[in-house]
């Protein structure tokens, strides 16, 4: 059992009802007291410590919206959270005490899909904060034990939300197949590009270049380790033979460039979120040179990973997280990238 928080198993104070940041439309979120579902046998309730902000949550709040999914209903977000379990099902696995993260995409676990292990494209599938299913903004929540991943006492549950976005860094570093000695390219800054620079050195690349526009994020990659950073308002991307692209800022014009920097054979992943269809990508110079593109959803068998590169000081959550603030105060949380770029991952706690 993992020592963090020592609760009792027979607690007879157990909440049934919460206080939880709730969407209602476009920038009306509200803090309101909701109904605990009960407690099912292969459930836990945890006690949250952190939520994440991830742009996915701002967009919901800025324009009651997300790509195609839309807000119709009252909807709890958040799907990067963390906390410890105050009380389990009788059929449950983790025991109460246990300092745990969320992984907040449930599959059907049936389809071919999840069957072949790409749980992360179940086209059945639902994920916490994802209207119309509720999040993880709320100060307990019940979840299926199944989703629950504990955390070692050098993850404290105070920062664990993180390990969701660095999961997603984790499965791109993967799709993207960074070797020992490939030359990299990160197009993008934020949370995710600064996390999958720091994977990418953990896996063993040999440069490491990442590119914005805010110089503020690129000096936060040059302390993470990145080889070179490149401001690309400002200075031309002069870069040839890399090996890989994984781009994160969901920019077409820092996709087409960064696939024009890659030699013969080599591969770009499409991280950050893309638009329905996108014209200009350089079709004839990807089959030129035999260059691959693919794409990343989210993560598949990844949090294990994540867990293990944070708790061994090979990633830095706590350089990328800016802020904190209180349940109370979700609305400022969801604007706070915006309103300060230098802002990076900005959690909520409780």
């Amino acid at each position: 059992m993992n020592t963090q928080t020592i609760l009792s198993e027979h607690r007879t104070d157990l909440p049934t009802t919460t206080e939880a940041a709730v969407l209602h439309g476009a920038g009306d979120i509200r803090i309101e007291n909701k109904h605990l579902k009960a407690l099912g046998p292969n459930d836990v309730l945890v006690e949250m410590r952190s939520g994440g902000i991830c742009g996915s949550d701002m967009h919901y709040f800025a324009e009651g919206r997300n790509g195609s999914n839309v807000l119709r209903q009252p909807t709890i977000l958040g799907h990067e959270g963390a906390g410890v379990v105050i009380a389990a099902g009788e059929k449950a696995h983790t025991a109460v005490g246990t300092a745990v993260v969320i992984e907040p995409a449930m599959p059907c676990r049936q389809c071919p899909a999840c069957l072949s292990g790409h749980y992360n494209v179940c086209p059945t599938g639902t994920c916490f904060g994802s209207p119309p299913t509720d999040g993880l903004f709320a100060r307990h929540v019940v979840v299926p034990d199944a989703t629950l991943h504990p955390l070692p006492e050098a993850v404290p549950a105070e920062i664990g939300a993180a390990i969701e976005p660095l999961a997603v860094a984790v499965w791109a570093v993967e799709r993207a197949q960074v070797q020992s000695g490939h030359r990299v390219l990160v197009t993008g800054a934020g949370p995710i590009g600064l996390l999958v620079a720091q994977v990418a050195a953990a896996q063993g690349a040999s440069e490491i270049v990442v590119t914005d526009v805010n110089d503020d994020r690129l000096a936060v990659a040059a302390r993470l380790g990145a080889t070179r950073t490149i401001n690309t308002s400002t200075e031309a991307l002069d870069l040839k033979g890399m090996d890989r692209l994984i781009e994160c800022s969901g920019n077409i014009r820092a996709l087409v460039d960064g696939i024009h920097t890659l030699g013969p054979g080599a591969r770009a992943t499409v991280v950050g979120q893309a638009r329905p269809t996108v014209d200009g990508i350089p079709l004839g110079y990807l089959q030129r040179y035999e260059i691959d593109l693919v794409t990343a959803f989210r993560y598949a068998n990844a949090f294990p990973t994540a867990i293990g590169l944070a708790s061994s000081g090979k990633v830095d959550l706590r350089s990328i997280i800016t802020a904190t603030y209180p349940l109370n105060d979700a609305a400022a949380a969801l604007t706070a990238p915006v309103k300060d770029p230098r802002n990076l991952k900005v959690l909520i706690s409780y």
